[in-house]
């Protein structure tokens, strides 16, 4: 005998079923046909294969939608669980929940990208980015159940409800070539300013401390960035060439600073559209 079962990652793709999709429509989900034992279900293959189906999807009328934020979803071998996200363009592996010293609870897992730089037309992949986001953060955003993820996208006040929300989020930033730390700092302080239209004192010295965490420091590739958002006003950095860190490299304690950063990544034209897109679609699903 076999069942229906939903496995639902940040980014999930499935090709059609047969069945009558009309009545829901879920954005992310990956259906397949298991044993009627699920433990029989080959997770790491079917895993492998989330990332190379087109965006068309479907789900059976009677299977169950799982996400990253299910603690169904998280404790169940039977939907494909696993301890690892791959981005799809640059292979990069990202936990699909983090510990991260600062920070109350483990952050889960809501969508990836990457970060493109064009050089003489041809494009260049200098890192991979993973959005974390404490589970509660769910609580505040019952005004979009329901949406698309296109709705999710365009809607800047769902993205403004989040980094409002003082509840622990993070952006881990793997960086997939080597890079000088001048050079990196140098393309994200030109980000970070042209946010913030009047910097006060209080900004100027939180870009400085900022700053000072990149001058003189070679990034080799694999190297490990972890943005964490506190609440709306504090802001951990860390900084990890091996694995997850074990201490804070700097606090930033600005309102204007911290507000640019996430809307670099997450606001109007964002420095990765791939990672906004992910989020958006992760977000759509957890919300069904």
């Amino acid at each position: 005998m076999t069942s229906t079962v939903a496995i639902c990652t940040p980014i999930c793709h499935s090709s059609p079923t047969k069945s009558n999709a009309s009545d829901i429509n879920p954005r992310l989900c990956f259906i397949v046909k298991t044993p009627k034992n699920p433990s029989a279900l080959n997770c790491k293959e079917i895993i492998s294969h989330l990332f190379t189906f087109p965006t068309h999807v479907s789900l059976h009328r009677n299977a169950r939608l799982y996400t990253p934020f299910s603690p169904k979803a998280a404790s169940s071998s039977s939907v494909g669980s696993t301890e690892y996200i791959e981005e799809p363009e640059t292979k990069v592996k990202f936990q699909k929940s983090l510990s991260l010293p600062g920070c109350s609870s483990s952050l889960s897992l809501l969508g990836t990208g990457y970060r493109e730089k064009v050089f003489a037309i041809i494009g260049v992949k200098v890192y991979a980015a993973g959005l974390y986001a404490n589970i509660s953060i769910f609580s505040k955003l019952d005004a979009w159940k329901g949406h698309s993820a296109a709705d999710v996208q365009r809607d800047s006040s769902l993205f403004d409800t989040i980094f409002q929300a003082p509840l622990e989020k993070s952006l881990h930033i793997i960086l997939v070539r080597d890079v000088d730390g001048k050079t990196f700092w140098d393309a994200l302080d030109e980000a970070v300013s042209s946010r913030i239209k009047s910097p006060t004192p209080v900004d100027e010295r939180a870009l400085s401390t900022f700053s000072s965490i990149f001058q003189g420091r070679a990034l080799k590739k694999g190297t490990s960035i972890f943005l964490t958002w506190l609440d709306p006003t504090k802001m951990l950095v860390c900084v990890s060439s091996d694995g997850l860190p074990s201490s804070v490299d700097a606090t930033i304690e600005s309102l204007n600073v911290t507000s640019a950063l996430f809307h670099v990544f997450l606001g109007g034209n964002p420095v990765s559209p791939s990672l906004k897109s992910s989020v958006a679609n992760g977000l759509a699903v957890a919300l069904l």
